[in-house]
């Protein structure tokens, strides 16, 4: 007797999406084989998570993955090599997976030690470099991978450059019922008499049901017994984002075209049973999708298994699913080319009998006992061949050493108006108010933990600090700094530092903005700043600006006035640094005071967008500097802020702040973005170390309890009170040290 043991990655029921069901089925249906054919085989499930949403899984599902939790991904690779599986078919869709694009699912195939089959459920005719780049990884780690149309076949070999002889052709599966006639499911429904349409699965505006309704009064003109049933729960992403407002739409839209008596809407996710009872009794049923980059619909595989009459949209999966007169296609968004469609099918009930019955026959074929009898022979000639021997290359970042993501800290210290500046031990102190400083490194954190994980408490809270800047910005464009707990402006303009800081954040968000709204805001808020930059005289002023100016000019190249605020600034900071520089001293100041780092960083992103290679030289040779101050000693020892350290003189070992290792921390990135040199990784990772323990006293500065991180090393030790700006250092270098791990996972070929 055969036995293989097989391990899925996918979503699965109960969660409501079609790769959850396919995943579920295709289970099932190996299942089913091993007891009808003699061949014993165990199946497992590790199953996605959406959004910190849990599931009552069934017990095929051994393992869950949340997917924005980095940590969880390579858990899962454990999971699976030490679960004595000889194999995995993971099933391939971006949106499933964390991080940019769903890049996270390449450290766990990574770490995969069994061999590995991909069923990619989208494949894109014009990929963006990191999609592309995710497919070709994929497509090298696996040892065969299914698409379920000629078309995907195509676009792998002649876009992606995969090999042909991997890819394999496996036709979307459909489940096997036992059909009873059609006139018992029309009775059971309430369909006698009438002729019906039907759309079914989750709803979303790109699924085009407006072109039907708008096509059916010239229907209903004609046949006055038309019925469109609208089958399926709206998508939970979009009820997510926007509720129920597509389906409100749709339902004003029936009413507007007075079709009350002919439009239902069943708000349910139906059992396959239930489907194919509807699937079985309507006459026609349609997929007005409004575009045509879909590569595979299950929903439209399930109609053609169920030998229904299909009309369609030509997106690829449709146009060839359909031809040889299996259904019939209209063109995108028009109601009326529908309208003359289906008023002829319905004027010749012959044409759409041979269109039912050459549906049926191709659906035979399709149906999960076939289909999952066909996996199974693909698992059966991977293991046979055995993997391809490939040296595996370490990444130099670990997410596993970091801490479980938590703001439990920034919660506590955040409240409408804003996060609050100090904090006695853990409780706020809240007679220090607020700053712009913090809100504005606050801004930043949060961003940049909504593009690494799609958190709704970042979400709410990037809404908090942007009102804040909001507030403290002055008619001139400047900012305060400080505000009192009952709301009291405290100064009328504030430091550059804190100006720079905020050019940042707003910078920032104009880069990576969550929505469209936001980065109207930040874009607003930030062009009224600009006319005070060239007033700067502060280097750290002008350096927090540079580094928000470069992500400005990332999404507004042309931006030609910036352009020449940004080589200005730039070139004061490289003209300090020449008057200051000797043999034995290559800074910018006559002293190394705090958030050093920022300095150089300053330079390197400056260097992406100015053609002069002297600045990034005057980068590296500053880093260089730095780091024979402060990494000496096997790990970060800072420069103190009781003396500094003087040109000339000695450093000061205390007191050390989290602003000045989040600074190498970020400088060290920034350095390896440029220079793709895991060198800097691993000082990068050194710096981040410090909070945990990796310091001149050896005590972790990151509180584990309290989410909380003390507010510096002192010569008696840590400083106990866990203010915001503490906090809000370790999240950035937190956030920093992941988005590091995600680029060098995407530079590992």
């Amino acid at each position: 007797m055969k036995k293989y043991k097989i391990a899925f990655i996918g979503n699965y029921i109960p969660r409501q999406c079609g790769i959850a069901t396919f995943t579920r089925d295709l289970t099932e249906s190996l299942i089913k084989i091993n007891r009808e054919k003699n061949i014993k085989a165990e199946a497992f499930v590790v199953a996605m998570n959406d959004q910190n949403q849990t599931y009552a899984y069934p017990e095929i599902v051994k393992f869950t993955v949340r997917q924005e939790y980095q940590r969880d991904y390579l858990e899962a690779a454990k999971f699976i090599n030490y679960s004595n599986a000889e194999i995995c078919i993971l099933q391939h869709e971006f949106g499933i997976f964390g991080g940019e694009n769903g890049i996270y699912i390449l450290p766990l195939i990574h770490e995969l030690q069994i061999p590995l089959i991909v069923t990619f459920h989208t494949v894109l005719k014009n990929p963006s470099e990191k999609e592309m780049m995710i497919v070709r990884e994929i497509g090298k780690k696996a040892e065969k991978i299914v698409v379920m149309s000629k078309l995907a076949v195509d676009f792998l070999i002649n876009i992606y450059n995969l090999q042909k002889q991997k890819i394999k052709l496996i036709e979307h599966g459909v489940p096997d019922f036992d059909f009873i006639q059609r006139k018992t499911y029309k009775k059971k429904l309430n369909l006698e008499n009438k002729k019906s349409l039907l759309t079914f699965g989750l709803l979303s505006r790109d699924k085009g049901l407006e072109t039907v309704i708008q096509a059916l009064p010239r229907v209903v003109k004609k046949h006055p017994e038309i019925v469109y049933v609208i089958l399926g729960k709206t998508h939970p992403n979009v009820v997510r984002s926007s509720g129920e407002e597509y389906r409100n739409y749709l339902k004003l839209l029936v009413e507007r075209n007075n079709l009350r008596k002919h439009v239902y809407f069943y708000d349910k996710y139906v059992s396959n049973e239930e489907l194919f009872g509807y699937l079985s009794a309507i006459d026609i049923y349609i997929t007005p999708y409004l575009n045509e980059a879909q590569i595979t619909s299950g929903t439209l595989s399930y109609a053609i298994g169920a030998g229904a009459a299909v009309v369609s949209t030509p997106y690829w999966h449709a146009k060839e699913l359909l031809s040889d007169g299996r259904g019939m296609l209209f063109d995108f968004k028009d109601s009326d080319a529908l309208a003359d469609l289906l008023i002829n099918l319905f004027n010749n009930p012959e044409k759409l009998s041979r269109i039912r019955k050459k549906a049926y026959q191709y659906g035979r074929k399709t149906v999960w006992p076939e289909i999952g009898a066909r996996y199974l022979q693909l698992v059966a000639d991977v293991l046979k061949k055995g993997p391809e021997v490939r040296i595996k290359e370490e990444p130099v970042v670990n997410p596993l050493i970091l801490p479980e993501f938590c703001l439990d800290h920034v919660q506590r210290l955040t409240d409408d108006t804003g996060i609050l500046q100090h904090a006695k031990y853990i409780i706020p102190n809240f007679k220090e108010g607020y700053s712009l400083d913090d809100n504005a490194r606050a801004l930043l954190m949060f961003l940049m933990v909504f593009r690494q994980r799609k958190n709704k408490e970042a979400l709410k809270f990037i809404t908090t600090c942007l009102s804040f800047i909001n507030l403290m910005q002055n008619d001139d464009g400047t900012f305060k700094n400080y505000l009192s707990f009952n709301r009291n402006f405290i100064d009328q303009v504030g430091s550059e530092d804190s100006f720079g800081r905020t050019v940042w954040a707003l910078g920032y968000l104009v880069k990576y903005p969550p929505n469209d709204l936001f980065f109207e805001i930040a874009e607003e808020i930030l062009i009224k700043s600009f006319s005070n930059l060239m007033h700067l005289k502060s280097i750290r002023g002008m350096t927090n600006s540079i580094i928000g100016l470069c992500h400005f000019l990332k999404i507004f190249p042309d931006n030609k006035q910036i352009k020449i605020i940004l080589k200005e600034m730039t070139y004061k900071i490289v003209k300090s640094y020449k008057n200051y520089k000797t043999d034995d001293w290559r800074w910018f100041e006559p002293i190394l005071t705090y958030d050093n780092g920022i300095l150089p960083l300053s330079l390197l992103h400056a260097s992406e967008e100015i053609e002069d290679e002297n600045i990034l030289k005057i980068a590296y040779e500053s880093i260089e500097f730095l780091e024979k101050a402060t990494l000496v000693k096997g790990h970060l020892s800072l420069v103190g802020s009781d003396n500094w350290f003087k040109k000339g003189g000695d450093r000061s070992q205390f007191a050390q702040q989290p602003l000045d290792t989040t600074a190498m921390v970020l400088m060290f990135y920034q350095a390896y973005l440029v220079s793709r040199n895991k060198t800097f990784l691993k000082k990068m990772l050194k710096s981040y170390m410090w909070f945990l323990g990796e310091n001149d006293i050896n005590k972790p500065l990151y509180d584990f309890k309290t989410c909380g991180c003390s507010d510096g090393i002192e010569s008696y030790g840590t400083n106990r009170n866990q203010g915001a700006e503490s906090i809000i250092m370790y999240m950035i270098a937190h956030m920093a040290v992941l988005l590091a791990y995600e680029q060098e996972v995407d530079q590992i070929k």
